[in-house]
């Protein structure tokens, strides 16, 4: 009786530990989509299309990537300020951060080729996404005395990038815990063919722009 009580608590064991296995590999198969990414698809692309008369949805243009860049000159003198930005940088886009070194010497700034100077994330799809929302509706209206963003920082190819002087607007950031307040630069890279096509692609996502202006060829 007391082997067959045995082989009996084990196979419940077995089955249990089986069902266990699948609940988690249903688990982490389950993936929450982007609330931008959703709202791209629903309000984005048809507004576009209305807007410019696009015949296929695939003229529609779109976010590709973000780049965050941070420089840390300071590094130089201090190398544990850069270790600090990468955590930072890190903590902000949700990624690993990859260490920008200096491609060449200048004796003005008592810089040397080859020396770590700054950090670099280049954000795809969700955490893309993820981002942009944290940046637009959070981070942004934390900016002391904001007006908005300007409309003349696209390069002519659909892609725009603007800087930020603090990096404590992000809620990611403890005011505390800092030693040295920098700032960063985003690049929103786009399939825009026009600086036109670009803007308003940002503008329905919600992005702040000051005002638009026209720029005759």
């Amino acid at each position: 009786m007391a082997e067959k009580k045995q082989v009996k608590e084990s196979k419940e064991k077995k089955e249990k530990s089986k069902k266990e296995v699948e609940k988690t590999s249903t688990e982490k198969e389950i993936k929450i989509p982007s609330r931008l990414f959703d709202y791209y698809h629903k309000d984005v692309i048809p507004d576009l299309m209305k807007t410019f008369s696009y015949k296929n949805v695939m003229q529609v243009p779109k976010i590709e990537k973000v780049v965050v860049n941070m420089g840390v000159g300071a590094a130089v003198a201090e190398p544990k300020i850069l270790e600090e930005a990468v955590r930072e940088l890190e903590s902000i886009t949700g990624q690993k951060a990859s260490i920008r070194k200096a491609k060449k010497a200048i004796s003005n700034f008592k810089l040397r080729e080859g020396i770590s100077i700054g950090a670099m994330v280049t954000l795809r799809k969700e955490r893309m996404f993820e981002f942009l929302d944290r940046l637009i509706n959070v981070a942004l209206p934390r900016v002391r005395d904001f007006r908005g963003l300007s409309d003349k920082s696209f390069d002519g190819r659909g892609n725009f990038t603007m800087g930020i002087k603090e990096q404590i607007i992000f809620p990611e950031i403890n005011v505390d815990k800092i030693t040295k307040v920098l700032g960063m630069d985003i690049t929103i890279v786009t399939s825009a063919k026009s600086d036109n096509e670009a803007y308003e692609l940002l503008k329905s996502f919600g992005m702040p722009f000051i005002k638009k202006e026209i720029k005759k060829a």
